[in-house]
């Protein structure tokens, strides 16, 4: 006779807690974050103008760009990690953005003489504008940031693209970095 096999105790497993406190500590947690509000839409609508000192010492004013299309980005720092990858992906495109007719410009807070040795840094063949007013503000992408609990104001980084007569017709915001210049690129075959 085959002897009978004894079968291990059952273990009480311990009462799932309730759905409730979990749903309430997320709510908690999501009120804890400040809202930032969301930048309104400028398709469609006349680019806000701009006059901004260069890496070359001169000025760039959106009204000498009539008559050409603009690729207009916005960065957080010069010579950060994504800003540099960023930069070098503009770089690299610029023939096919000058063959879609396109100058490239792009833009943080950072001063003159930063813009200078970054751009020298990393041969940088477009133009890199200091924004030393409110350009920011008036394309929305001043925003407040947070990192490692920290909340501050910043460039959200943000692309646009200004058609010759001035217009909006696309914009990229909060933009992912890989891939962002190729895709800017696109877009303009088809505007």
């Amino acid at each position: 006779m085959a002897a009978k096999k004894k079968s291990a105790p059952l273990k009480k497993k311990a009462p799932k807690k309730k759905a409730a406190k979990k749903s309430v500590k997320k709510t908690v947690k999501k009120a804890a974050k400040p809202a930032t509000p969301r930048a309104k839409s400028l398709l469609g609508k006349p680019a806000p103008d701009f006059s901004m000192p260069t890496d070359d010492g001169g000025t760039l004013a959106l009204k000498d760009l009539r008559g050409k299309r603009v690729v207009l980005y916005f960065y957080p720092k010069d010579d950060t990690p994504g800003c540099t990858v960023e930069a070098c992906a503009f770089r690299d495109g610029l023939p096919k953005f000058s063959t879609a007719k396109a100058v490239v410009v792009g833009v943080s807070k950072d001063s003159v003489a930063s813009h200078q040795k970054f751009k020298a840094k990393f041969q940088l063949n477009f133009a890199l504008a200091s924004d030393t007013s409110k350009v920011c503000e008036a394309y929305g992408v001043w925003a407040q940031k947070s990192m490692y609990g920290r909340t501050y104001m910043g460039v959200e980084r943000s692309t646009f693209i200004i058609d010759e007569g001035g217009i909006v017709r696309a914009e990229w915001r909060k933009v992912s970095v890989p891939g962002h210049a190729e895709e800017v690129r696109k877009a303009l075959e088809v505007l």
